[in-house]
């Protein structure tokens, strides 16, 4: 990783993603950052395995005995190892269909697609600015299928550890339950960005938190879901030590 003070050329302003027929498409990879997708979903397996976890589930629903799909919802500087999280622990306990995450229509959200798709994760793509009602209406189809969503609620831009309105929306239109999921890594590099983003580092110890999940009742109020907003915002934050 190269150091934060090195002095880079600025960067083109990125275009928006292309629109056909009114709706907006998201950035597509190219080769390159395919390959380089690869590279990272192989890190992150490798790094994975060499981990010392410990969980610890408060949630009281993922091992019940037909709990039913979730939302679970994860801090964007938490990214690294959300595929552990779900893959090691929950599809463990639970049968569900599959898993389909909320990404970034930017390219930046097109290279970690590259890389959910390696996992056999569902992306869909879309945030608060760019093809948020479009990305809505196909989290809730895979919904519909069985499937449990994932999202960060503070991504792509933040603030960080602010959860926006976004996954409030979801789990009203999907009667789902929003189930809070962070972790704490022993050894880590932080990334000087706008998340402090955490690099696991191998053999590291990680303690993986599933909280007490979050009901959005489909007829609930503005204020009624700012109040369960603020409520699942300091839950994220009560189980991110960092």
């Amino acid at each position: 990783m190269a150091p934060a003070d090195l002095q880079k050329p600025t960067p083109a302003p990125a275009l928006p993603p292309r629109k056909n027929g009114g709706v907006v498409v998201a950035h597509r990879n190219k080769w390159f950052l395919q390959a380089a997708a690869w590279l990272v979903f192989a890190l992150i397996r490798t790094v994975s395995a060499t981990l010392r976890y410990r969980w610890t589930d408060r949630s009281g629903y993922i091992q019940e005995p037909a709990p039913g799909s979730a939302i679970y919802c994860v801090w964007h500087n938490r990214l690294a190892l959300c595929m552990p999280a779900y893959f090691n622990y929950v599809k463990k306990h639970r049968h569900s269909t599959g898993l389909a995450a909320m990404v970034s229509a930017s390219r930046d959200g097109g290279f970690l697609t590259g890389i959910l798709e390696r996992f056999h994760v569902q992306p869909v793509r879309g945030s608060s600015s760019r093809r948020g009602p479009q990305a809505l209406l196909e989290l809730t189809t895979w919904a519909e299928r069985g499937y449990d969503l994932a999202i960060t609620p503070d991504g792509p831009r933040g603030p960080l550890y602010v959860v926006q309105e976004g996954v409030m929306s979801l789990a009203q239109l999907t009667g789902l339950p929003i189930v809070p999921v962070s972790y704490h890594l022993g050894w880590r590099i932080r990334v000087k960005s706008w998340d402090r983003f955490q690099i696991p580092l191998p053999f590291s110890r990680c303690e993986m938190i599933y909280e007490k999940p979050i009901f959005v009742p489909r007829e609930a109020t503005a204020a009624e879901r700012e109040v369960l907003r603020l409520q699942l915002e300091a839950s994220l934050r009560r189980i991110t030590p960092d």
